[in-house]
């Protein structure tokens, strides 16, 4: 099926980030032959507009961009480009995109006019709010945006999504602490940074664990160096972790106290501490309303819980109500993970669930 071929053709050249123009040339190509106006709202985006004669449109966006992996599957449609990968099913989310496209080429009427958006940049550096920023949904009226991402671990060919929060808002945090060695016999001549960066660290865990029960947050540490020999005080300590939470005033709230103890710590110790809190992607929030639209007429499943790994779609919602769903793979390899591959029959799926969205929705 063309569905499976696309997949195949996209994984084979994947690119980094905003710069995908073998990407770009493989959909022109493959839109160009159908009843839409196929446009480039930047860079190596694209999108593609069906006209049903309608005042108001909705959109369905896919992702474009691989990662900097050494693929590992031996498969045979493997990346032919070393050291990049589609290793997060991007190449997936463009050939549902695709196969819709070629349904949406077939009908004669829909209850509104359809964009289709093909974004570079999800995983880096962030290319939503870019694209949104050129005034497209604006342009095209359009009134709901609808994405999904490939999952694994959640029932194969099952389509999740939950009201509210889905998925986090997401800040790397980065921490360096300056003080001076001096050797540990005459330690009152230095200042300890590594003693500083402990306190950081210690502190930012205790006041991560005292938010209150019901509050979705994360604040976590996975990178901590110091020093360079076992008998002188550290000059420098680096700390590098990640921030994530759902709502904002969690977030300013977590993020006034990590300065409010990088101000202690540099006061108590006497090394400089310099804090960087990325801006990150906001949080995926499905609206209430709109979920209760979608979920009259369309058939997924709850998730418990909301997921806190970040995605840049939550910059369409931001500019228009929006929704996001999750596709489920089954027992596959972890996303971003050099053998991650997938049962390809799952992506015709995510075009059945995305054309009855186009069908029904109002």
């Amino acid at each position: 099926m063309q569905i499976f071929a696309d997949r195949h053709a996209l994984h084979r050249f994947p690119e980094l980030e905003l710069e995908l123009p073998k990407t770009q040339r493989y959909l022109k190509n493959a839109l160009s032959a159908l009843s839409c106006q196929v446009f480039v709202p930047m860079g190596s985006a694209l999108a593609a507009f069906f006209d049903f004669g309608r005042e108001t449109a909705i959109a369905f966006r896919a992702d474009m961009d691989a990662l900097p992996i050494t693929e590992k599957t031996g498969a045979a449609y493997a990346s032919t480009i070393d050291g990049s990968m589609h290793a997060c099913g991007h190449d997936g989310h463009m050939a549902i995109l695709l196969e819709l496209a070629r349904r949406l080429h077939e009908k004669k009427t829909l209850p509104h006019n359809v964009l289709l958006i093909f974004q570079p940049g999800e995983e880096s550096p962030g290319g939503a709010k870019a694209l949104c920023d050129t005034g497209i949904l604006e342009a095209y009226k359009v009134q709901a945006t609808f994405g999904l991402h490939l999952w694994p671990g959640l029932p194969a060919g099952k389509v999740f999504s939950r009201k509210n929060e889905l998925m986090a808002r997401a800040s790397e945090v980065t921490v360096d602490f300056f003080g001076k060695s001096a050797h540990i016999a005459k330690a009152s001549e230095g200042i300890d940074s590594l003693m500083a960066g402990t306190e950081f660290y210690t502190r930012a865990m205790e006041m991560e664990r005292q938010i209150p029960d019901g509050i979705y947050r994360l604040l976590k540490f996975g990178k901590f160096h110091s020093g360079t020999v076992r008998n002188a005080l550290s000059a420098h300590t680096h700390l590098e972790g990640s921030l994530r939470a759902f709502q904002d005033e969690v977030f300013e709230e977590m993020a006034a106290s990590l300065r409010t103890i990088a101000a202690d710590v540099e006061k108590k110790y006497g090394a400089a501490v310099q804090l960087h809190l990325a801006d990150g992607y906001p949080a995926v929030l499905n609206p209430s309303d709109l979920y209760d639209r979608v979920k009259a007429r369309a058939d997924f499943s709850d998730l418990d819980e909301p997921c806190m790994t970040a995605e840049d779609f939550s910059w369409y919602q931001r500019f228009a109500p929006g929704m996001f769903f999750f596709l489920g793979l089954g027992d596959t390899p972890a996303l971003h993970a050099d053998t991650f591959d997938f049962d390809e029959t799952i992506l015709l799926k995510g075009a059945d669930f995305f054309e009855a969205l186009a069908e029904t929705f109002q």
